[in-house]
């Protein structure tokens, strides 16, 4: 032992390098030191030696225990902490000099593990020696659940049939309910891979009531129960209320079950849907203190005695649960519990903003909670509350199939992060309740007024370029289509743009506008197009009738399909009747528009410069130069206000769009139809004076 304490010294001794005790520098960093790996008997026979970081400690091996004043390794049946002498019991002394550089009270606690309660005791007598206590002597040692057997030096909790203490002998047993985990005979929807989880759970349950036969340990049932919820919710299993509802409750219940079974003090498991994060404390007395659970989407904070609850049975756990791609899974996880039945009066929708978790703890009555638990939420869309937006916490009642949000309070919120506070344990999340921003008398007074105008100047366009016998040719037939175009976006604009309490017929309208708006713009590209080529190729050169529908209607019928194809969903929204926002669906939209105005200025500069080349010619045809230069400049001016209309609409339609974007949207919207009947038709000359 002289040797063990010299070594403790030198390893333990101010480094001279300037690092602190118990490190070592290498290459100008300080480092750990392994004193285990340097000095390998260091801690004697009967034990091992464990480095940690800037020091280590001994721990003795299964039957032996650790002595004082010898520090050695000795048969547990030996009494401890004394050594009997003819003289009496000799206290045990630090080593001399030892205490010039510690406190030895705190070194032999830094180095040494020791049972805290030795299950022996010294007899009184003539000869003194070591008898076992018989801790089956106290009646509440095992419980009313077990049987208590005494041991030398220790004692084992044998469970009654149907209870369990998941392998810790020493704690009281709790009743097995197996049978929780059993399929109900009318979950005819039950998917398949929920019902092998449960099938999995009910045989882990079954054997811990078996003592000699094979069972999983805790770390494989938790892996199991990660990788199956995340093969529930990577299928798209969980469609329904009722399915949701099963789904969490196995998950509960399967944590009540794998809990007590964690050796080690936290536990963390993650697959690609699924986080999980147990804690565990095990010990004659129940833990106290506050535990704080965390994963990548929420942080969790209670205390242990609300962990425990009022009976303790030896072991406590406190489990995290996060789902990770749940909040996209089925529009089921957007609804409210009936509590709130006015809300589709009021047109109030709501879209999760957070992970939904799951808590479970120990404490079997978790209904009314002695103190409040807090979460916090990290919100998927960084997005603050606002006029339109609030935040609500939230549990899933699985009574109701929805999300209530009883005894949920919010502390405090901003576009990151929102705290609630709870009075109950269950499954929990933040939903966004977006409320319908109402439009201003005077905006709703333009929009309506600016429309109607349009309307009735688009069918007096439709009307001229339809039965004016002097404008007829492709030119005409390409101004005919692309008013009744307008024609109809306007109408429907103004009917249906805000009918979103019915989701159906909010598509629709979506649909109808994504359509007509394209074919007009696709409309506006064959004038560029039949311009360039009265210019650039030879006069008089018309287009297919064909090819010209084709691309008018043709063209925007296939985007738009394909877009309902691949997102039927992105039609219709919470505040207007246009395309979602959401996964870029918008771009169905102006992408192609984008396109279009581009090729646009394309064959409108070519014609432009072509059109210079002919004036400055040596022989040019004025009257057919100048016609075709005001067809131009018309077109331009089309391609103008009809472009720049949307490109206000872009921002209109974002959600924070602002007022000033929102007014000159709504103003070029409504005087498109007057500003073509006004190039086209009443600056017109074949229009207004035909027999020129």
């Amino acid at each position: 032992m002289e040797l063990k304490w010299t070594l403790l010294v030198v390893l333990f001794l101010p480094s001279c390098s300037g690092c602190a005790i118990g490190f070592k520098r290498v290459q100008r960093k300080c480092v750990d030191e392994d004193e285990c790996g340097i000095f390998p008997s260091v801690c004697g026979d009967h034990s091992e030696c464990v480095n940690t970081h800037g020091g280590f400690y001994c721990t003795c091996v299964q039957g032996f225990m650790m002595s004082f004043p010898t520090e050695q390794c000795t048969d547990m049946n030996k009494c401890p902490g004394k050594e009997s002498s003819g003289s009496g019991d000799r206290e045990f002394e630090s080593p001399a000099g030892l205490e010039e550089y510690y406190d030895f009270e705190t070194t032999t606690d830094m180095f040494f593990t020791t049972l805290p309660d030795m299950d022996f005791r010294s007899s009184t007598g003539s000869e003194s020696k070591c008898e076992d206590i018989d801790e089956c002597k106290d009646p509440d040692v095992c419980g009313t659940n077990a049987v208590c057997i005494n041991h030398p030096g220790s004692f084992i909790c044998e469970c009654h049939s149907g209870y369990s203490n998941y392998g810790n002998n020493q704690s009281k047993c709790t009743e097995m309910d197996c049978d929780q985990f059993k399929s109900q005979p009318d979950a005819e929807h039950t998917p398949e891979k929920l019902k092998h989880l449960m099938s999995l759970l009910k045989n882990s349950c079954e054997s811990l009531n078996d003592t000699h036969g094979e069972h999983f340990t805790g770390e494989q049932l938790l892996e199991n129960l990660c990788n199956s919820t995340n093969d529930l919710l990577s299928d798209g299993n969980i469609a329904d209320g009722e399915t949701l509802s099963q789904f969490l409750d196995t998950v509960e219940k399967g944590m009540h079950l794998i809990g007590p079974q964690l050796k080690e003090p936290v536990t963390r498991m993650e697959t690609h849907n699924t986080f999980a994060e147990v804690a565990v404390r095990r010990g004659q007395a129940p833990p106290s203190g506050r535990v704080t659970l965390s994963t990548d989407s929420a942080l969790f904070n209670t205390s242990w005695e609300t962990v425990v609850g009022e009976s303790y049975p030896g072991f406590a756990f406190v489990a995290l649960v996060s789902y990770k791609d749940m909040n996209s899974s089925s529009d089921q996880f957007h609804t409210m519990s009936r509590e709130r039945s006015d809300d589709r009066e009021r047109n109030i929708t709501y879209q999760l903003n957070s992970k939904v978790v799951t808590v479970i703890v120990s404490n079997p009555e978790t209904k009314r909670l002695s103190e409040p638990v807090t979460i916090i939420f990290t919100h998927e869309q960084e997005r603050a509350e606002s006029e339109g937006v609030a935040y609500s916490c939230v549990f899933w009642d699985e009574t109701e199939g929805a999300w209530s949000g009883r005894d949920c309070e919010r502390v405090w919120s901003n576009d990151t992060h929102t705290m609630c506070s709870y009075s109950h344990l269950s499954s929990f999340a933040l939903l966004m309740a977006l409320y319908p921003v109402q439009d201003s008398f005077e905006l709703v007074l333009i929009t309506r007024v600016g429309l109607v105008l349009s309307l009735l100047c688009l069918f007096l366009c439709i009307l001229t370029f339809r039965f004016c016998r002097s404008i007829q040719g492709t030119r005409n037939s390409i101004h005919l289509h692309l008013s009744v175009c307008l024609f109809i976006a306007d109408l429907v604009f103004l009917c249906g743009i805000s009918s979103t309490h019915n989701q159906v017929a909010c598509a629709a309208v979506a649909g109808l506008l994504h359509f007509f708006f394209l074919s007009a713009f696709c409309w506006m590209l064959l004038e560029g197009v039949q311009l360039y080529r009265m210019v650039v190729l030879v006069f008089h050169t018309t287009l297919k009738h064909l090819y010209v529908y084709a691309a008018g209607y043709g063209v925007p019928l296939v985007i738009v399909i394909i877009s309902a194809v691949s997102y039927p969903r992105g039609y219709g929204t919470d505040r207007h009747c246009w395309l979602s926002l959401d996964g870029y669906f918008i771009v169905s939209f102006f992408a192609p528009v984008c396109i279009i105005v581009i090729l646009n200025c394309f064959f409108f500069i070519i014609t432009v410069w072509k059109l210079a080349n002919k004036f400055s010619s040596l022989n040019p045809d004025l009257s057919k130069l100048k016609q075709i230069r005001s067809f131009t400049m018309t077109a331009v001016a089309q391609v103008c206000v009809l472009g720049g209309t949307w490109v206000f609409g872009f921002f209109l339609f974002q959600e924070n769009g602002t007022e000033v974007m929102l007014y000159l949207f709504t103003i070029l919207n409504s005087l498109q139809g007057a500003l073509i009947f006004l190039m086209h038709c009443l600056l017109s000359k074949p229009v207004l004076k035909p027999n020129l």
